[in-house]
């Protein structure tokens, strides 16, 4: 049994199948390949990959559409790849619950890169700022990072990593106030390339998770101008 992570490139375009392959194969990992949305879905199910990339335009389904059902499922690390640079276009795959958005042409760098930080926010090392054995428990929200587990009034509330680690930065510094580049630095690991509504879009599924009132949040604050903190008092 291989200890290989596994990526699932889901591209209907060989070369670009070609080309990710020997990237990511340089890297160390075991790459499979789907070139249309059924074949996907088929692969995520029977396959269990450690991270999915996935194309927007796909010849049977289209790319947003994949996530939606990918993610109704499972957790998995997923980066979209587009060749459609709009930000209303990133927001709408953050929206489904992409964890990451890559546009083409993107160099190999960039994107090994990315599936690394995807990867390693998903490989259950807690986030800075709090050990392993650290519960937190603040204003009826409990987090155990070393049982990824977050409860609200004792529910248990399922989210993906990249709101689990965004949380985490979160509530690990109640009251500290992070800009949106500090998030995407300390989640997705840098914010070169990124969008800085990646961040809102994220803060805004989280709200809708543990906040009694999502609309008037009690403890993801934002501070206009600045970015967001966990309330230190309410």
């Amino acid at each position: 049994m291989s200890d290989q992570p596994v990526v699932l490139v889901i591209d209907d375009e060989e070369s670009i199948q070609q080309l990710l392959a020997a990237a990511l194969e340089r890297d160390g990992y075991r790459v499979i390949g789907a070139r249309d949305a059924a074949a996907g879905l088929l692969a995520v199910e029977r396959d269990r990959p450690d991270l999915v990339l996935l194309d927007v335009m796909l010849p049977d389904l289209s790319g947003r559409e994949v996530c939606r059902r990918i993610r109704a499922g499972s957790a998995v690390p997923i980066i979209m790849v587009s060749a459609l640079d709009d930000e209303v276009d990133k927001v709408v795959g953050l929206e489904l619950g992409a964890d990451d958005y890559i546009t083409k042409p993107f160099g190999m760098r960039e994107l090994r890169s990315r599936v690394k930080a995807a990867l390693r926010r998903a490989s259950l090392a807690p986030a800075s700022g709090a050990g392993v054995g650290d519960r937190l428990e603040l204003d009826g929200v409990s987090l155990d990072p070393a049982r990824r587990i977050v409860t609200v009034g004792g529910s248990v509330v399922e989210l993906t990593y990249v709101e689990f680690e965004l949380l985490h930065m979160l509530m690990a510094s109640r009251g500290r106030v992070y800009s949106r580049a500090q998030l995407l630095d300390g989640v997705w690991g840098s914010s070169d390339f990124r969008e800085p509504r990646t961040v809102d879009v994220h803060v805004r599924h989280l709200r809708e998770k543990i906040e009694p009132s999502p609309s008037e949040p009690r403890h993801i604050q934002t501070v206009r101008g600045v970015g967001y903190r966990f309330a230190d008092e309410w």
